[in-house]
């Protein structure tokens, strides 16, 4: 029978989040239960809360998609975890296995659509609506599950999940290392986690933002470098000097001018999100060959490998810990920008929720 299990999730779009109960559906032989020790908060949540991004597929929606937790349970045909493995799950937890990206272990990239942690129709639940971590416990297919080393705070690697891989899988495919020069616009979240991998990758890094109020912040991440853009020198001054530029940030920036600090092949990636347009010159991209690029999260395999590079460098998000009585209020100071730099909920604030 499927096990009802307490988690907050908005009733509708626009709405704050509640106390909710749902259901996780049976263990199936490739299955495995977690219980959710910790769970990020993402600014991807609030834009599904919100409607940004579409309407509210499923009422309630549980939000959620940087999890940790313990397996409690495995299916019959499942020997790669073991209850008591320290686990986690990330943005997606199914695709259609088949196609040519699914082959290539870029499982983010299905030509059928990857299902979302939450938000998504269930193909192991006809009829029903994937829901996500900010409740005690889920169920997912083995597959699309990955180990969390031991040697990582659990709840500071929870971000590692979308975050740290958002970031991870550009850097790593654009070369980032010693030797190379990485920008990195926005100190958020992402932001926040790409200073860090790239220094870990050997990169020289410098962080791009619009007033010198982070300046402190970054040098104690690990920037090599900071410099102001709010008004325009930067631009000038860093023209054609940069390998790689991570743009993090999730509103609209003026590509021209970040284009032009790209040296030679230089590539400019976007992982931050935005639902508003970014024109592009391509006369920019045409001098010095230069390559503009968007980025979603990694594949598995792709997820495992950050997360093990993760606990070699020890590299996890500075987070703030926060209960689940305290997710509206996180979703405001995120809106406020009041953060450094990830929420994480605790997952054992779900239990005993009264819907």
């Amino acid at each position: 029978m499927p096990t009802t299990v307490h988690a907050f999730g908005a009733p509708e779009a626009g709405k704050p989040l509640a106390p909710v109960t749902i259901e996780r559906r049976d263990v199936g032989p490739h299955d495995v239960r977690i219980d959710i020790l910790y769970c990020g908060i993402c600014h991807s949540d609030m834009n599904f809360v919100d409607g940004s991004f579409d309407p509210l597929p499923v009422s309630p929606l549980v939000p959620g998609h940087e999890i940790v937790g313990r397996v409690t349970e495995t299916g019959s045909d499942v020997s790669r975890y073991q209850a008591g493995d320290l686990v986690g799950i990330g943005c997606m937890v199914n695709s259609c296995r088949e196609c040519d990206n699914c082959r290539a272990g870029q499982e983010q990239y299905c030509l059928k659509g990857h299902t979302l942690v939450f938000g998504s129709p269930d193909p192991a639940e006809p009829g029903a609506h994937t829901q996500g971590g900010y409740s005690e416990a889920i169920v997912a297919p083995d597959d699309f599950v990955v180990r969390v080393p031991e040697a990582l705070d659990p709840a500071a690697a929870a971000p590692l999940l979308c975050a740290g891989i958002t970031v991870y899988a550009p850097l790593k495919r654009f070369g980032a290392g010693s030797g190379t020069k990485v920008a990195v616009v926005g100190l958020g979240g992402l932001g926040h986690l790409g200073v860090k991998m790239a220094k870990a990758m050997g990169a020289d890094v410098t962080v791009l933002s619009q007033s010198e109020s982070k300046r402190e912040a970054a040098a104690t991440l690990g920037a090599d470098h900071y410099a102001v853009t709010g008004d325009g020198t930067a631009f000038t001054e860093l023209a054609n000097t940069f390998d790689i530029i991570l743009n993090t940030v999730s509103a609209p920036v003026s590509l021209p001018d970040y284009l032009g600090m790209l040296r030679l092949h230089g590539t400019m990636v976007n992982v931050g999100v935005t639902t508003e347009p970014m024109p592009v010159d391509v006369f920019t991209l045409c001098q010095n060959g230069r390559s503009f690029v968007g980025s979603l999260f990694g594949g598995i395999a792709e997820t495992q490998e950050m997360l093990d590079f993760a606990a070699e460098h020890q590299v996890t998000a500075d987070i703030e810990l926060i209960g689940s009585q305290d997710i509206n209020t996180a979703y405001e100071r995120i809106h406020a920008s009041d953060v450094r730099y990830r929420f994480v909920v605790d997952g054992s604030t779900f239990t005993g929720l009264r819907a």
